[in-house]
């Protein structure tokens, strides 16, 4: 009788059922290889190329020669299957199964990877869950942890307004990426480079210093790579940031609120360091 972790159903209890079947060939012990890869769901070729590089040999014979597998072979078969499961090379099984210290101890050491394995697969799973949320929420950070990171300016809404309007982008994938893994410190290491930068650019503005300098132009690559943080900018990207900046009231009033005039000053900024990477501005498109 077969129990359920036998059942016949399973690779284990098909084994074990038809280990035990005569080959037809006059009542010789064994399977022929075609048989005995239908039992342990494989092809042919494969249990012909485990023979050939001596991973499993049948090692009965029928009265013509053929060569048949025992119930020991087929056994053997199952734990070579087991071991692909686990992404175990086929070169390295035979020296598993062949360990010397016995058969006890290579089931206890495929148990472990196993248990490896589940593992592995729980952290990979984590991680998925946690970058689905990032493309659904954007920023995975409570709304109390944003504004003590981003400041008292920073809107809550904005990472679902970004959501819905560029939810659909290479772009918001490539942002919940970055975010998923991104812990606490690291959001607190980019809200305070983009500070630092966004002060570097109104110092800069209450200097003087003109669109097109080298100043500006070095102002307006830190700018770009602030944003890097988030995804990846082209400068004719940048240009086109520089546009929302200034149709946005919201943007322009964080803006501006570092020095009045800073987003279209920034705008000027930045459509400069744009002519300098061969983009015009009046043409630049998102991408």
């Amino acid at each position: 009788m077969i129990g359920p972790a036998g059942a016949a159903g399973s690779p284990a209890g098909r084994l074990g059922v038809v280990a035990t079947r005569p080959a037809r060939d006059g009542g010789a012990g064994g399977m022929t290889v075609g048989a005995a890869a239908r039992a342990a769901g494989l092809t042919v070729r494969t249990l012909h190329h485990w023979d050939a590089v001596g991973l499993v040999r049948p090692s009965a014979r029928t009265s013509a020669g053929y060569r048949l597998y025992t119930a020991s072979d087929l056994a053997r078969v199952h734990r070579v299957v087991l071991y692909r499961e686990l992404d175990v090379p086929l070169e390295e099984i035979g020296a598993l199964l062949d360990a010397p210290e016995g058969a006890d101890a290579s089931l206890r050491r495929q148990r472990d990877l196993v248990r490896e394995r589940l593992r592995r697969l729980e952290r990979a799973a984590d991680a998925l869950d946690r970058l689905v949320e990032a493309r659904e929420r954007g920023v995975l950070l409570s709304p109390e942890e944003q504004v003590a990171l981003f400041g008292d300016r920073w809107q809550t809404t904005w990472a679902a307004g970004a959501r819905e309007k560029w939810g659909d982008t290479d772009q918001w994938a490539q942002f919940a990426e970055r975010a998923a893994d991104r812990t606490p410190a690291e959001w607190q290491d980019v809200a305070a480079e983009a500070e630092a930068v966004l002060a570097a650019l109104a110092d800069a503005m209450g200097r003087g210093v003109r669109p097109g300098s080298d100043e500006a132009d070095a102002l307006a690559e830190r700018h770009r790579a602030s944003l890097g943080a988030y995804f990846d900018v082209t400068p004719a990207m940048h240009v086109v940031i520089g546009r929302m900046y200034a149709a946005d009231a919201d943007f322009t009033a964080n803006h501006d609120a570092y020095r009045p005039g800073l987003t279209a000053w920034l705008r000027e900024v930045i459509d400069a360091n744009a002519r300098a990477h061969g983009v015009d501005p009046e043409t630049a498109t998102w991408g």
